[in-house]
């Protein structure tokens, strides 16, 4: 097996919440070292969202595998300069504190370029770390509503927000990315260029779609539930047997072939409400109640199986319970035992394989279980001057 792509990189983060933990974990998985820079009295907020996984949150389990946890108090002027110490050696620095709050340390991108001139720096904010909103507090949910995903999500009737953290996710996957070609530039040319993310930006960028619709066809896309709002039919239909099979019709081969080998109406072929995939969406009224008709006879296994068949694109509606269980990740061999101060859980590989690399699958850390091993280890400090910054709170 092959050294980690990342072995050698060191990362100091300040990170709470999702998106820059979800951009480091990414980074250790590779094999980088991860130092998760948390306070001393509770740490990362995210280990008190619930208790649901053996006592412990279940964001903070799913994002903070391999890594190293360090309590410092960046109020105190000895844990900001233990933390410029950690800087020192480190190759990557993220921070998703409040607005302003990095840069008050001293800890702005601007700041460290000067004193720290081969550091990458990377800031995840809500709106930027300039423009009219540079100060606005920014969560998930809020920045679903600003970033106009709500208005296009749920049923005719009601809005519905994403089921996970789709703005954080969003943000934390272009922070890695673009880490990741930070790291690659200063390989090549010497050049530390800074990152900068925000969720709002993260999530409009993959708003393009509804945006582009909406600014050159003149309309929003409608609430569909779980239906496509622009491609039809496309979403869930119940079977005979009540259980529901979502179908996908991406050309007009595959209508031809719904119409005929599946739902067994040739007229609907030719039928001039449902000739080209406007004219279907247009009138999927109509459409929708002749597809669920023509399903009724069959089970939901039937018709998956006719689906199949057709070599039309189904799937039927899953459970996270089922989910756990999906003959994919089983088949695959996707699950690795991931262990964690209350116990071993299971966690998933991550989804990019590299090929001949086994991604680093460490344990979850307690809060402050590597302050005493970096201070030593890293830093040089005795473990008699770490109880002395123990004994005075500052880690």
């Amino acid at each position: 097996m092959s050294e980690l792509p990342l072995a050698g990189i060191t990362v100091v983060s300040l990170e709470q919440a999702v998106a820059a933990p979800y951009a480091t974990r990414q980074l250790a998985d590779l094999g980088a070292r991860v130092v998760k820079v948390e306070r001393p009295d509770a740490g990362d907020f995210a280990r008190g969202y619930d208790t649901t996984v053996h006592g412990q949150s279940s964001y903070f389990v799913w994002l903070n595998r391999s890594k190293e946890s360090i309590t410092l108090d960046l109020k105190a002027p000895e844990g900001r300069e233990l933390l410029r110490e950690l800087l020192d050696g480190a190759d990557v620095f993220v921070q998703n504190l409040g607005p302003g709050a990095a840069s008050r340390m001293g800890l702005g991108p601007d700041e460290l370029a000067s004193s720290h001139p081969s550091l990458i720096v990377c800031d995840i904010s809500g709106y930027g770390a300039d423009g009219p909103w540079r100060d606005r507090k920014a969560y998930d949910l809020l920045v679903q509503a600003e970033a106009g995903l709500l208005s296009v999500t749920g049923s005719p009737e009601d809005v519905a927000k994403a089921g996970i953290s789709v703005a954080d996710i969003a943000a934390g996957s272009f922070a890695f990315s673009g880490i990741m070609t930070s790291l690659y530039t200063r390989a090549t040319t010497g050049k530390a260029r800074p990152v900068a993310v925000s969720l709002f930006e993260a999530l409009t960028e993959w708003m393009g779609s509804p945006a582009y619709y909406t600014r050159y066809g003149g309309s929003s896309p409608k609430r569909t539930g779980a239906r496509h709002a622009t491609i039809a039919p496309y979403g869930p239909f119940v079977a005979g047997d009540g259980r529901s099979v979502l179908l996908a019709i991406q050309n007009q081969r595959e209508w031809s072939r719904l119409c005929l080998d599946v739902l067994h109406r040739p007229e609907l072929v030719d039928d001039a409400r449902f000739a080209t995939n406007p004219d279907r969406v247009a009138h999927r009224d109509e459409l929708e109640p002749i597809i669920t008709e023509a399903v009724k006879g069959c089970t939901a296994d039937e018709l998956a199986a006719s689906l199949d068949d057709a070599s039309i694109a189904n799937a039927r509606m899953n459970t996270m319970d089922g989910l756990w269980e999906h003959p994919v990740l089983a088949g695959r061999d996707r699950w690795r035992e991931v262990a964690t101060p209350a116990g071993p859980i299971s966690a998933l590989l991550p989804p990019a394989s590299l090929g001949g690399v086994e991604a680093r699958m460490g344990p979850v850390p307690g809060l402050g279980e590597h302050t005493d091993s970096v201070l030593t280890g890293l830093l040089g400090r005795s473990p008699e001057e770490v109880a002395r910054l123990r004994a005075a709170s500052v880690v």
